[in-house]
């Protein structure tokens, strides 16, 4: 029998002379062509069952890069406003170690109670604040650097100092995928954010785990539409290329960056077929447009970051990340409070949409929606009249919503300015192990061997934290 695979116009049988009997397409096939090929279980993305019965399916994972002020977003200090201008003694400012006599600052915005639960948002956010019976807010989020690197670096892999695979590609480890035409992990980011491509990194783990960057704008993925003159032609070049690869693939089987390369070609494949009407968002409605505030026809912004997201997380997307810009013009609010204003009009209607969106259409059942950011930022500053904030890792705020959530709650105080924990402390590695939970997955068992010690997303930490729980 000729080594070389025998060309087959039909879409079955295309895919059965892609394979030819190697090992480059297995994941591929058992998936699209619904059983007829036996589950190949050296296939890495294959699904796999996760350690208990899970509350969430998928995650959608909301990053606002730069730091967030908690006090004049999620986390009411009526202390702060009558005490604005009057002296704080910290033992640490920016990092540096001493005895530093800062002033108060008085938040910008004004809070408020919304929703049936009460829980009291700032002005900042009037959208997502509507959204409040179906969020729980935790006032008590800590992490353990100041800088944007390390702290980004920490929120995304639990590692504040080396290079780990991020909390995307974790979950992508541990359950697999639902949709073998779509990556597991993807990542919508209009600019590089800090850390770079760590945040959806793979790391030490298969390749075929790592996130998948999609850019907003008229070609969110690079190379998407078929460069060939016809089908039929870009079939014979993937048949030929297909079976050079498993020729190429027979005498070096052990090698891991090869085999996540050949993933990588077959992802390509499945993308290419259904990424095209992910991102085609003319039959949504006027209304669904509206709800979002995103324009008819626009690719930009991040309303068209979450309704997208929407789009995959119905297609089988176990985890997707939406970061707002990146690693400038955000949120490090170092001169002017007020450069939060425009930041949260991109933001807080989208944000809102997608948690209205996506509870209408049942999702919200079991989807986790996670709203986070590295940092907060300080409730104080040097000067009295400063009109910025320095970033605060002491505390700051986060928010959990969707399957398995303790809804229309607050969990955990800072203290009456906003400085440190008060009343049951969040440390990123539990929230993370927390995450984890909601997924199925036991942040303690979730393990992979790399030079000789078993790693993990919580390192040796963390702890489920059963009062963000319903």
């Amino acid at each position: 029998m000729s080594r070389h695979a025998a060309f087959n116009p039909s879409r079955r049988g295309f895919l059965r002379s892609l394979a030819g009997g190697s090992l480059l397409w297995p994941g591929l096939l058992s998936e699209l062509m619904a059983g007829d090929a036996a589950p190949v279980p050296g296939d890495p993305l294959l699904p796999r069952p996760s350690h208990f019965a899970p509350k969430a399916k998928r995650v959608i994972f909301l990053y606002m890069s730069g730091g967030v002020s908690h006090v004049d977003s999620w986390d009411p200090k009526p202390r702060l406003f009558a005490n604005a201008g009057k002296t704080v003694t910290v033992d640490e400012f920016q990092g540096r170690k001493g005895n530093f006599q800062m002033f108060a600052k008085r938040p910008q915005w004004d809070f408020a109670p919304h929703g049936k639960c009460g829980t009291e948002v700032s002005s900042l956010f009037p959208h997502m604040a509507s959204c409040v019976d179906d969020l729980c807010v935790i006032r008590s989020l800590h992490s353990d650097h100041t800088n944007h690197y390390e702290a980004t670096l920490g929120l995304h892999t639990g590692s504040f100092t080396f290079a780990r695979p991020s909390i995307g590609s974790w979950v992508s480890y541990g359950l697999g995928t639902a949709n073998k035409n779509l990556p597991s992990f993807i990542v919508i980011a209009p600019k590089s954010p800090y850390a770079g491509g760590q945040v959806w990194a793979g790391d030490f783990l298969p390749g075929a785990h790592q996130g998948t960057l999609v850019v907003p704008g008229p070609e969110p993925v690079a190379n998407l539409r078929r460069r060939t003159a016809t089908r039929r032609l870009q079939e014979l070049e993937l048949a030929a290329m297909a079976d050079m690869n498993r020729r190429h693939l027979a005498p070096r089987a052990h090698d891991p960056l090869l085999d996540a390369r050949i993933k990588s070609f077959e992802t390509a494949f499945g993308m290419q077929m259904e990424l095209p009407d992910v991102f085609d968002l003319s039959k949504e409605s006027d209304e669904t447009l509206a709800l979002y505030g995103l324009e008819r026809g626009s690719t930009q912004g991040f309303a068209w970051q979450c309704l997208v997201a929407r789009r995959l997380a119905e297609r089988g997307v176990r985890f997707v990340e939406l970061i707002d810009v990146g690693s400038s013009d955000n949120w490090d609010a170092h001169g002017d409070m007020m450069t939060h204003a425009p930041l949260a009009r991109n933001v807080d209607q989208p944000i809102a949409g997608l948690l209205k969106d996506l509870k209408r259409r049942g999702l919200l059942d079991d989807t986790l929606v996670v709203w986070t950011t590295e940092f907060g930022r300080t409730p104080f500053n040097a000067t009295p009249d400063h009109a910025g904030r320095e970033h605060h890792h002491w505390v700051f705020s986060s928010w959990l919503a969707g399957a398995g959530v303790n809804a229309g709650t607050v969990y955990g105080r800072s203290d009456d300015l906003g400085i440190r924990p008060a009343e049951n402390g969040v440390h990123m590695h539990d929230f993370h192990a927390t995450i984890l939970h909601l997924m199925g997955l036991d942040h303690e068992r979730l393990t992979f061997r790399h030079t000789g010690r078993d790693y993990r997303l919580t390192d040796v930490a963390g702890q489920v934290v059963p009062g963000l729980l319903a």
